[in-house]
């Protein structure tokens, strides 16, 4: 039983708290029961899992945990052990989509559409505490690679002034190219992409968030329809 937050264990789970010390120890942290089932449903096991009650006082797991509630269970994973990237007919590659809750939403809806997901330097970390409990364990399940990754035909999605999203051919394989909100997507990469399309909004209305409009995009593509 741990009795003291100097354990070498907590201190680690404190230490992945950094993006830096996740990507040098290719380590991070899953908190909560939810997020540790869906990484044992997925065949992932954790280097190290703390259960308040059993490992140590339900005080000290809340005094290293991210969430406004403590959780009952903290997992550490392997970044290693996440799906390796791998080629799918439709995926999501996203430049400079710095906030983490849309980047974990996004995986989010990539694993309800069956995508890939590519993320360019200047993303969110997708193990980040925020971007995990927004992929509401979906990390466990969706191939991640880079920016460049999922090859086939490039969409980029833009607010306005594109074609209607809904009036695109279907085409497998199929990539939309999303960018941060405020930003959007540079030139130099609009004009290296095969088309742009837009998604129709009311009139007045300034632009859709970045994690909504790549989950419209997917299901227009289910439906055949992009």
């Amino acid at each position: 039983m741990i009795t003291s937050a100097a354990n070498p264990r907590l201190k680690l789970i404190r230490k992945l708290a950094s993006r830096r010390q996740r990507e040098k120890l290719g380590l991070f942290v899953a908190e909560g029961e939810d997020l540790v089932e869906a990484a044992a449903a997925a065949g992932i096991q954790p280097v190290d899992l703390l259960v308040a009650g059993e490992d140590l006082d339900r005080k000290l797991l809340a005094d290293v945990s991210t969430l406004a509630h403590a959780p009952r269970v903290i997992g550490v994973f392997r970044r290693d052990d996440l799906p390796p990237f791998e080629q799918r007919a439709v995926a999501l590659a996203l430049w400079q989509v710095a906030d983490p809750g849309n980047v974990g939403t996004l995986v989010r809806a990539a694993d309800a559409f069956g995508a890939a997901v590519g993320l360019s330097p200047g993303c969110a970390d997708p193990t980040g505490p925020k971007a995990l409990r927004a992929s509401a364990g979906a990390i466990f399940r969706v191939p991640l690679g880079g920016f460049d990754d999922p090859a086939g035909r490039r969409i980029a999605l833009v607010a306005r002034a594109g074609q209607p999203l809904h009036e695109l051919a279907r085409e497998d394989p199929t990539v939309f190219v999303l960018g941060a909100e405020r930003e959007g997507l540079p030139d130099d990469l609009l004009a290296r992409c095969d088309g742009v399309a837009s998604i129709p909004i009311a009139a007045g209305a300034e632009s859709l968030n970045v994690a909504v409009a790549g989950a419209i995009a997917l299901y227009e593509r289910r439906r055949g329809r992009a």
